[in-house]
């Protein structure tokens, strides 16, 4: 393995930015830590190029603006596993998108293999390297790192490169190379990390199944703690926790006193809580009838339908049915609690639609 170039001055940053504007592919990947705080604390940036690796102390050099132009280039492709949370760590770091990403867990499904798979096991299986890994629970902002830690952190993007070049040989072969162009492609869609405040009831598992005056207060609740949350860059639970918010949901107290005694507040929090449940009374939008968490016995065979469908599609295409249609969303679909049209259901849409998406509609009638 080259020697890892250690990055901790911002006038550094020039030079790497440089090298990295004339490279066709970037291997990246990132450490953070997110377990006290609401947004990523991003730690570490690894990247790869041209046989060579540099690891870039976050902490330490600030901005990462000079690093972006050759980070956002069209003409280089970006290649990180599992790119989600790196891109919304680096998107919260630099208020930039990185793009175009090539994303090796999406690319590794669509050829057939597991949709989650890990990139230990991605090396090991396409190119038989075992990667060590023992710095999995490492916290990446204490320095010095180790040597282990930074060898570890150095492996993330030292194979990216060669695994990519495998992956897309087998999607030509496959004709796939749209299908992963088209969902790393989603990737770059900027709404997905600057989620809307008044959309953050849809972390609350279980709230359709409230009734309407429930379920209004609920939704309204969280809207208010994820912008607190925000606001203090302290983990959601920490705030409140979810069992809270049902919980205050079904009391609907008026006083402080009666808060106090379904959940006790400080008083900030508690007159910011209040607030919320009334403003919700005054809110007529959410009457839709509670969603009955398990299916009829019809919405269950339309189900059953639907999952045969996509099971025999992806066995003749040797993918996970996953790939296709997720089980949540053919759930959605049978019990009609999709939000928006079926167009804007991702296995009516792209490449799905050819490939699964007309035999769903064909069972849906």
């Amino acid at each position: 393995m080259p020697d890892a170039i250690w990055i901790d001055r911002s006038e550094q940053l020039d030079s790497l930015a440089h090298t990295l504007e004339s490279q066709e592919s970037i291997g990246l990947d990132t450490e953070f830590l997110r377990e006290r705080t609401f947004f990523p604390k991003l730690c570490l940036l690894q990247l790869s190029a041209a046989g060579q690796i540099w690891c870039i102390d976050t902490l330490k050099v600030g901005s990462l603006d000079a690093l972006m132009p050759a980070l956002t280039a069209p003409r280089a492709s970006k290649l990180i596993h599992a790119a989600r949370q790196d891109l919304e760590a680096l998107y919260l770091t630099a208020q930039r998108v990185v793009s175009p990403v090539f994303d090796t867990q999406i690319a590794a499904a669509c050829t057939g293999m597991k949709p989650q798979v890990g990139y230990a096991e991605l090396v090991k299986t396409l190119l038989d390297v075992a990667i060590p890994k023992g710095q999995t629970r490492t916290d990446w902002s204490k320095r010095p790192l180790t040597p282990a830690q930074l060898e570890y952190a150095a492996d993330d993007v030292l194979y990216l490169g060669a695994v990519a070049a495998e992956l897309r040989r087998r999607l030509t072969e496959l004709g796939r190379e749209h299908w992963a162009r088209e969902d790393c492609l989603e990737l770059q869609e900027r709404r997905l990390y600057e989620p809307d405040l008044a959309h953050a009831w849809e972390r609350l598992r279980g709230v359709g199944q409230l009734a309407p005056e429930p379920r209004a207060r609920a939704k309204a609740i969280a809207v208010w703690r994820e912008k607190a949350a925000r606001d203090r860059d302290l983990p959601r639970a920490w705030i409140l926790s979810d069992a809270a918010i049902f919980s205050i949901a079904h009391a609907n107290p008026a006083t402080p006193a009666a808060l106090e005694a379904v959940q006790p507040l400080n008083e900030k929090f508690a007159a910011a809580v209040l607030a919320a449940l009334a403003d919700s009374k005054s809110d007529p939008t959410d009457l839709e009838p509670m969603q009955d968490a398990r299916p009829t016995p019809e919405q269950k065979a339309l189900l059953e339908r639907l999952a045969k469908v996509v099971d025999a599609r992806a066995a003749e295409l040797q993918v996970s049915a996953e790939v296709l249609a997720p089980r949540g969303e053919l759930k959605a679909l049978a019990m009609g609690t999709l939000a928006g049209s079926l167009r804007d259901t991702r296995a009516f849409r792209g490449w799905r639609r050819e490939e699964i998406g007309a035999r769903l509609l064909a069972v849906i009638g």
